[in-house]
């Protein structure tokens, strides 16, 4: 058999190139930290929930496996996308995606991805909105709230993580179900939230059930008035849910993890079997008081399909809900 000059060359560098990959696939994750890029400041359940998550991950990795965090706030989240989705697909660029921001900001303005931008590779928590007050403040339930804003629209301050998440979408849709205004705040996090009720700049707070975990404890103390869900969560049985209250709204926010596209098929699939096996750790079960009642694993693919069917629905909210 013959072979010419650059057909010989060309054959050796894919060659080449084949085998270097495959020394690459065979060190990670073990010759580099892997680093973890979350969308909102330090402090709030998606910061909380991976720093605690992590190390769980790089057990079930094995080797020398290093996790490290990085926070890059900003545009609910579409700056750590960014970040990530432009990184090299090696393994070692991860980042935390939070619904329904991810899929709902594409649908609402115009962004730098769209969510095929990146692959899923496991939900790890799914957890109830809750509506949250200074516990001295002079409101003391959500039909006190809505009674208010009939009467003044844009008289109660309502914060919440940026458009797109889940505190914003849960007061757009009880504004549209209501007929009510509230003067939206976003923030960069469930962190600033807090810090803005404890100074008493903000009237009320839109967050994730998780972020609450003993009302009485919190650096400022708060009453929470309504939880956006069907089913209550038995941790606060003491709150009503919307659907109790005859509105039906429900919202949930759910956090997992996400890599860049191009991420070699063995590597994704080691990924998500140590997400999977560190969430089902007693170790971490224990560490993660917050996010235990929560926990709700799903697999890249099947996470994937999950926002495929939800997409009309949101579609729908993301015509009607003000751009803010």
């Amino acid at each position: 058999m013959h072979f010419s000059f650059p057909s010989f060359l060309r054959a050796g560098l894919a060659a080449g190139a084949l085998a270097a990959a495959t020394v690459a696939h065979a060190a990670w994750p073990s010759d580099a930290p892997i680093t973890i890029t979350v969308g909102f400041a330090p402090g709030g359940a998606t910061d909380v929930m991976v720093r605690t998550l992590a190390p769980f991950v790089a057990k079930h990795l094995g080797g020398n496996a290093n996790l490290i965090i990085q926070n890059r706030p900003g545009a609910s989240g579409e700056v750590a996308i960014n970040t990530v989705m432009r990184a090299k697909p090696d393994g070692y660029s991860l980042v935390v995606v939070n619904l329904p921001g991810y899929f709902f900001v594409p649908m609402y303005r115009k962004s730098s991805y769209t969510m095929r931008d990146l692959t899923l590779l496991a939900r790890v928590v799914s957890d109830p909105t809750i509506m949250v007050v200074r516990k001295d403040s002079k409101i003391t339930d959500l039909k006190q709230v809505l009674a208010a804003l009939k009467a003044k629209p844009n008289s109660i301050s309502a914060g919440h993580n940026g458009v797109g998440t889940n505190g914003h979408l849960a007061m757009a849709r009880l504004e549209g179900v209501a007929g009510v205004k509230f003067n939206g705040i976003p923030y960069n996090g469930t962190a600033q939230q807090k810090v803005a009720l404890g100074s008493n700049t903000l009237d009320i707070a839109f967050l994730a059930a998780s972020e609450i975990q003993d009302p009485e404890t919190e650096a400022t103390p708060v009453r929470l008035l309504a939880q956006f869900s069907k089913n209550k969560v038995q941790r606060i049985a003491n709150v009503p849910t919307t659907f109790e209250l005859g509105l039906p709204v429900e919202m949930t926010a759910e956090r997992g993890l996400a890599a860049p596209n191009g991420v070699p098929a063995p590597i994704v699939a080691r990924l998500e079997k140590a997400i999977q096996e560190a969430m089902k750790d007693p170790e971490y079960i224990k560490a993660a008081p917050n996010d235990a009642p929560f926990l709700s694993f799903l697999g890249g693919a099947e996470w994937t399909r999950q926002i495929d069917q939800d997409r009309k629905a949101y579609e729908a909210i993301a015509r009607t809900v003000s751009k803010e």
